[in-house]
């Protein structure tokens, strides 16, 4: 197997780029399998399987750093590489902030199990059946009149990280997943979209094609008949399906780079209150079978449970290396990156803590406004916080929804939105970033 070509092949590399020069070297390896199977209206419509091996090598000269990658594995390739590389380090700008990883923040095995794999590949006839079975289930949801198509796919990858100050690190994880969307109609012609979409680590876990194509049929019949409403600030709810977009500009102003760059709305507020006190941000690297989980940062950094926001404070920057030495603070094990290039900065696995109400709770206590189902093009001012997005979705008055709603905008500045929020209870853990229903109880929304 190719992961097994990295066994000797990374630590080899590293001491060929020492003896060719570099004062220190890392090494990247990732394969990587995937067979998909798409099918509309029951027929079989695509059929794709890939195979893929990567290899990166980056060294360092000094402050200078330089990155090569390959495909191909052969001896003569892979001198190349070491060669090409220790000569463009030579010639590269100094990088003040190029450096591997402290040794002292490394983790060292061995590293814990996270349940990432399971190890069953699904022939390409066991997951056209599971996307022909989705698909057929929302078919069937009366009022739905098109598909666009279901598909079914399964997934596996080891990513393996060498460094020259003594890191050997590899993580192996598998995917599952299996989506469908339809199109609904009414009489009279109007038309709306509706899908769902789930990916597990384990196949065991991944909810039944049957109820996969259930929720997308429901969910495109639910919005048909949307009304238009006219402009006025009122309640918002953003359902647990997109609440997450309401707090991803956070995680994003939160990045070191960014504050360091001066491009966060949040660069002068560590330490302070940023939201609500009923909000609480979590990252958890090792949640089991977490789409988000890893033993390990792409630095080879030791990575921990981590508070970012308590009770609506903010506790820490998400720091790699280079973010943690322009700020003159410590790494926190949250480098990101695909091959051995420079890494950049993200999170693990999120949630917000949940609340007290559910969604119709929100909904009781709100009285009136609007819940949102969708969101499409939102727009972020990353240095003022000032937000905007389309959104489609439904009013509810005394309560109780009332009718659908599509072609409004939402739109506030966000340091003030977050200072509004109520957390719902309805939290579920469907990928690598989660969070319960959310309430802002004013919101400007344009409409007609």
């Amino acid at each position: 197997m190719a992961s097994d070509t990295s066994t000797d092949l990374l630590p080899d590399l590293i001491q060929r780029a020492l003896k060719g020069g570099a004062d220190a070297a890392e090494c990247v390896f990732a394969d990587r399998s995937t067979l998909s199977v798409g099918v509309r209206n029951g027929a079989l419509e695509s059929v794709e399987r890939e195979e893929s091996r990567d290899l990166g090598l980056r060294v360092f000269i000094g402050r200078r750093q330089a990155t090569v990658s390959a495909s191909d594995l052969s001896e003569r390739t892979l001198e190349r590489l070491v060669d090409r590389a220790v000569a463009m380090a030579k010639l590269a700008p100094e990088d003040p902030y190029s450096t591997l990883a402290p040794e002292d923040r490394l983790a060292r095995g061995p590293h814990r199990d996270l349940d990432l794999f399971d190890g069953v590949e699904r022939s390409a006839e066991q997951l056209e059946a599971a996307a022909v079975e989705a698909e057929a289930a929302a078919r069937a949801v009366d009022g739905v009149a098109k598909s666009e198509g279901g598909e079914a796919s399964w997934s596996e990858g080891t990513w393996r990280l060498v460094t020259s100050h003594g890191f050997d690190g590899r993580h192996r994880g598998s995917s599952h997943a299996l989506g469908v969307g339809v199109i609904a109609q009414k009489d009279g012609g109007g038309m709306e979209r509706g899908s769902e979409n789930r990916a597990t680590r384990h196949l065991t876990d991944l909810p039944g094609a049957h109820w996969i194509g259930e929720q997308a049929g429901h969910r495109a019949v639910a919005r048909l008949g949307p009304r238009k409403i006219g402009s006025t600030t009122a309640p918002v709810i953003f359902d647990n399906r997109v609440s997450g977009q309401i707090i991803s500009p956070l995680v994003q102003a939160m990045s070191g780079a960014a504050v360091a760059r001066g491009v966060s709305f949040v660069k002068d507020r560590l330490g302070q209150p940023v939201l609500s006190d009923g909000v609480t941000l979590i990252d958890d690297p090792f949640r089991p079978r977490g789409l988000g989980s890893t033993p390990f940062d792409d630095e080879g950094v030791e990575v921990e449970r981590r508070e970012l926001v308590t009770k609506g404070v903010i506790n820490t920057w998400l720091l790699n290396t280079a973010a943690a030495a322009q700020l003159g603070l410590e790494t926190t094990g949250h480098a990101s990156r695909g091959g051995a290039g420079a890494a950049g900065v993200s999170s693990h696995n999120l949630h917000v803590d949940p609340g007290e109400h559910d969604l119709a709770g929100l909904m009781r206590e709100a009285g009136r406004g609007l819940v949102v189902t969708s969101m499409f093009g939102p727009s972020l001012n990353p240095n003022t916080g000032d937000w905007s997005a389309g959104v489609s979705g439904y009013w509810f008055e005394d309560g109780e929804r009332a009718y659908p709603v599509s072609e409004v905008t939402v739109a506030g500045l966000l340091t003030e939105l977050y200072k509004r929020l109520v957390v719902g209870s309805d939290l579920e853990f469907r990928s690598s970033f989660n969070t319960p229903s959310l309430l802002i109880d004013r919101v400007a929304i344009a409409g007609k």
